[in-house]
């Protein structure tokens, strides 16, 4: 049997629009198409007409490179909208054996037994837990058994953020199909079934915000969010130079490597413009740059680490942490990842690769937009049901049997980070100075 799914990714920088025709389970990528985003700030949508401009843009692009028309997509959600919880329920097998109407029942009753603000809807049940009779199993379907327990993790989004994305992409020519969290997305596109099965945490960093969740029982049972991003360096290095965004963005991009991050003695000279066209120019240092760099990521990194190893899950992630998300470009982060987080095992993951896959898109930054794909393609956790249809979705078996092993990124020139950190993780959190704080002190001699 053959579809075409389409998939639009709405970012914070960029929009990206993907068009796969499917067969048997299997996507094939025929079309893509890329805008930067407009009307979106910090993960919200600030404009509606200015973001279904972008979104228009590029869904048109895709659907002339796959030359098809197709008018409903799965659409990525941020998770700044999202709040989520889990809850349990449990039925009595009156047959003597579970069966698919056993599984959706003991899903529905732990949705009934949740509490669901009033302002929410519920876009994702996930089952990250099935006990038989007081016994764990991974699939209870076919077994026998007088009790099934099921525990969920419940995905919820602000109405009104729901309306104002349906407003965008109506006025951008198409109807939603599925909404889909971009951190579950991210995650189906880079995390193994063996990563799955023991346990695992998965950090998407993009340019407003940075998407925490981690997998239980092969499934999500946990998702947050910490409204920092890639963003947020280009705005520090704007506010401490006084130089305009696009600069910064542009010293960010071509300088930013944290290669050379511990040396911020290099003398080495840039001459950029301040804010306002003043004639006279400014001039800075790479070590100047990389010191601003340095203390926005070592405190955004600090965050999460606190957020991961206060979480009362941390001793059930044995696989570690995958990071993903624009960031992860940044010459040098994985030494830098591997210095902050050596307590756990860690890696950075592209997306899989799927047929049709253009180059461009082996790029951790389009890990929800290939997530979305295979979500579509049925590449989503063993059982979701979906409450608007009252549907119970089963991942298909096969899917991934032959293309489960990610690509891994480019290797670049390892950099000793080993005790960078000592000094900050020995204080207590409250005693560390801000990333603002010390940056002003370095550098208030600039203005």
């Amino acid at each position: 049997m053959k579809q075409i799914i389409m998939a639009v990714d709405i970012g914070s920088v960029n929009i990206t629009c993907l068009i796969a025709e499917v067969v048997d389970g299997i996507p094939k990528i025929i079309g893509c198409g890329f805008a930067k985003s407009q009307g979106i700030r910090k993960g919200f949508i600030s404009y509606i007409e200015q973001a279904a401009h972008s979104l228009k843009s590029a869904v048109e692009d895709a659907k002339q490179m796959a030359g098809v028309e197709i008018n409903k997509a799965i659409v990525s959600v941020s998770g700044v909208y999202a709040k989520s919880r889990n809850s349990s329920g449990v039925v009595t097998v009156t047959s003597g054996e579970i069966g698919i109407n056993e599984i959706r029942r003991t899903i529905q009753a732990a949705l009934h037994n949740a509490t669901i603000p009033a302002e929410y809807e519920v876009i994702h049940v996930l089952p990250y837990q099935f006990i038989v009779d007081d016994q764990d199993c991974d699939d209870p379907n076919g077994m026998s058994g007088e009790r099934l327990k099921t525990n969920v993790h419940i995905v919820t989004l602000q109405k009104t953020a729901l309306e104002n994305l349906k407003k965008v992409v109506k006025y951008a020519g198409i109807e939603i199909e599925n909404i889909v969290l971009s951190s579950y997305a991210s995650s189906i596109a880079v995390l193994t079934e063996d990563e799955k099965e023991l346990g695992v945490a998965c950090i998407d960093i993009g340019g407003s915000t940075c998407d925490v969740m981690m997998y239980i029982g092969r499934s999500m049972c946990y998702d947050e969010v910490l409204k920092v991003g890639s963003n947020n360096v280009t705005s520090d290095i704007a506010v401490v130079f006084n130089t305009p965004l696009n600069v910064a963005e542009e010293l960010k991009v071509r300088y930013g490597g944290l290669i050379n991050l511990k040396n911020h003695e290099d003398k080495t000279t840039l001459q950029i413009p301040v804010v306002g066209g003043v004639d006279k120019p400014q001039i800075i240092t790479f070590g100047d740059l990389s010191e601003v760099i340095y203390y926005r990521l070592a405190e955004t990194f600090d965050f999460l680490h606190r957020m991961i190893e206060n979480n009362e899950l941390r001793t059930q992630i044995g696989a570690g942490i995958v990071f993903t998300g624009g960031l992860m470009k940044i010459e040098g982060i994985e030494e830098f990842i591997e210095a902050f987080f050596r307590e756990r095992l860690t890696r950075i993951a592209l997306p899989k690769e799927i047929e049709g896959m253009p180059d461009e898109l082996k790029d951790p930054c389009y890990s929800t937009a290939i997530g979305l794909i295979l979500y579509g393609s049925g590449g989503f956790t063993n059982y979701e049901f979906i409450p608007e249809r009252r549907q119970l979705k089963v991942k298909r078996s096969r899917l991934f049997q032959n293309g489960e092993e990610l690509i891994e990124p480019k290797e670049t020139p390892k950099s000793d980070f080993s005790g960078v950190f000592e000094d900050d993780l020995k204080k207590d959190p409250e005693e560390k100075d801000s990333f603002f704080a010390k940056t002003m002190k370095k550098f208030g001699s600039l203005f």
